[in-house]
């Protein structure tokens, strides 16, 4: 009956049949007890299900008598039998006593060991218990031992004996059912947090998908944006080959690449702008259409430019070709004045060896005047004064020399005494 319902809702259900039904009791622990005294208006049918040792139903009781009063006396019977604990209600409408053993293969091994461990309550040792139980059901002794040994209620009394705590049975069943209360609270708390990240994952799902769908958008859209740049690229290409021929176009250039950086600009808030996108490419064609006649124009521009650009080229050949028969002439020229060159070095060497020769005499002479002189001073202080004018004299002549050798020292200057010598034949 109980199998498709919760915990909890097993425990409300119980609680509720215990609280309604007046043959059960409760004490301070909150241990459950059945009434055994049960009404006294059934004791008739106690006696007599005591006396038949098997189940019956009141129809076999009331047999013969159908009267309406019969009738009603056999509810009112039903109702009693219900709030008695005494009987107990078979599944086939038949009513029997609960003080009747049942079959204990229905029981756990737990309990037919507690039904032993009362009926001994000096204490019992394992082996007794198990020849107890195994009459009752089969078992093992090292399930027995395990049982005894697994809950704390069963005490050990001696080195072989064990005894039945009913104080500690209850609260172990307490604890268990706080245990329990903490299971179903954790697992109503994990219910919950599923359940939360159940609407978590569905919002993240849909997030994922509008995402998604954006990226998709994105993704054309930055298609489209590189399909444009690499337009762009390849006019810019196209310009930077000719860059000094399209001076004049910067201006519109810039223009180029304002209107690109709008067109970016605008790939990066596509996705907050996804609706406007289908107007704005209309208008991005119209500006490529626009941008196609402006480079058809540049074209036509840069065809007149290479024009001019060859006619300079001729030109230039020609002015090189004139260059060089210039050249031509200057290097004839060159040589002759390498030539006369050559032979003006020629002309002041051969002076060099007159002013050496020169130069050479004048020592010679100033050595024979100092012998003079010296002989004028030993004869005469007269003499020593014509030599001091003489002295000066030649001081003066030393350094008329060495301006005029000053003088002769530029090449301008040997040149021209050089040619003047040559043609005065000296």
């Amino acid at each position: 009956m109980l199998k498709d319902y919760t915990p909890t809702q097993v425990i409300e259900k119980v609680t509720l049949c215990l609280n309604q039904n007046p043959c059960f009791y409760s004490d301070s622990h909150g241990l459950w007890y059945l009434e055994s005294k049960g009404n006294e208006e059934n004791d008739k049918f106690y006696k007599t299900l005591i006396k038949k040792k098997e189940p019956m139903s009141l129809r076999e009781v009331t047999k013969g008598t159908g009267t309406k009063k019969r009738k009603i006396q056999k509810l009112t019977e039903e109702a009693a039998l219900v709030t008695d604990g005494r009987f107990v209600q078979m599944e086939n409408g038949n009513w029997g006593l609960t003080q009747w053993n049942i079959e204990p293969e229905i029981y756990s091994l737990k309990h037919l060991i507690i039904k032993v461990l009362k009926m001994h309550p000096g204490g019992v040792s394992p082996e007794d218990v198990y020849h107890t139980v195994k009459e009752w059901r089969p078992c093992t002794l090292d399930a027995i031992k395990q049982n005894l040994k697994k809950f704390a209620y069963f005490e050990l009394v001696d080195t072989n004996m064990y005894t039945y705590d009913k104080k500690l049975h209850a609260f172990n069943d307490i604890l268990m059912e706080r245990y329990l209360g903490i299971l179903r609270r954790q697992k109503q708390r994990w219910q919950y947090d599923r359940e939360r990240w159940k609407i978590k994952l569905g919002n993240l799902e849909r997030q994922l998908s509008e995402v998604s769908k954006a990226q998709r958008e994105a993704a054309a859209a930055l298609a489209e944006r590189v399909s444009i740049m690499d337009q762009y690229h390849h006019l810019a290409t196209q310009l930077s080959e000719k860059d000094l021929l399209l001076s004049m176009r910067k201006k519109e250039i810039l223009r180029y690449r304002e209107q690109l950086a709008k067109l970016e600009a605008k790939a990066n808030s596509i996705l907050h702008q996804c609706r406007l996108w289908v107007n704005r490419t209309k208008e991005r064609d119209m500006k490529i259409h626009s941008l196609q006649k402006i480079n058809e124009k540049n074209q036509s521009s840069l065809e007149i430019m290479f024009a001019k650009l060859q006619q300079y080229k001729e030109k230039d050949r020609e002015s090189k070709a004139k260059i060089a028969e210039l050249k031509d002439h200057y290097t004839t020229r060159i040589a002759e004045l390498q030539t006369e060159i050559v032979e003006l070095k020629e002309k002041l060497e051969r002076y060099k060896e007159n002013s050496d020769y020169e130069e050479r005499r004048l020592y010679q002479d100033i050595n024979d005047m100092s012998n003079d002189l010296k002989e004028a001073l030993e004869t005469s202080e007269q003499l020593q004064k014509t030599v001091r004018l003489l002295q000066q004299e030649l001081d003066q002549a030393i350094e008329a020399k060495k301006k005029l050798e000053n003088k002769l020292k530029p090449l301008p200057v040997r040149i021209a005494l050089k040619i003047s010598s040559f043609i005065s034949g000296y």
